[in-house]
């Protein structure tokens, strides 16, 4: 899908457009959405309403979240590639329904809201 110039590919096993992810906020659905950038990254840019617990540290944070395993859950990182290993550490630790938001936060800001800043 190509959108204000870029194109993502996206695995519907893995992975939910982040104008998708959008919808899910405006209609208040509950779900978590979980950040896992670093705190540097966070402070410069974040989505509403999101959670962070950054990638190095979630394998053992991950009893923070244990109650949740049963909620929806979509990860993000800047560009998708850290939230897609995230989506994969917390499928092993039993989360049944995890998904990375495609293209991360660089995506967010392009394609659903241009305040969040770029970085």
């Amino acid at each position: 899908m190509t959108t204000h110039g870029m194109e993502l590919r996206i695995n519907p096993q893995w992975e939910v457009h982040p104008a998708a992810v959008k919808e899910m906020l405006d209609r208040h659905e509950d779900f978590v959405l979980l950040d896992v950038r670093r705190q540097n990254e966070w402070n410069t840019a974040r989505i509403d309403g999101a959670t962070l617990i950054p990638l190095h540290e979630l394998d053992d944070r991950v009893e923070e979240i244990a109650a949740l395993k049963n909620k929806p859950m979509v990860t993000l990182c800047h560009h998708g590639v850290r939230s897609m290993n995230a989506a994969a550490i917390l499928r092993r630790h039993g989360f049944k329904n995890v998904l990375s938001m495609a293209g991360g936060i660089e995506a967010w800001s392009v394609m659903v809201d241009a305040d969040v800043p770029r970085y």
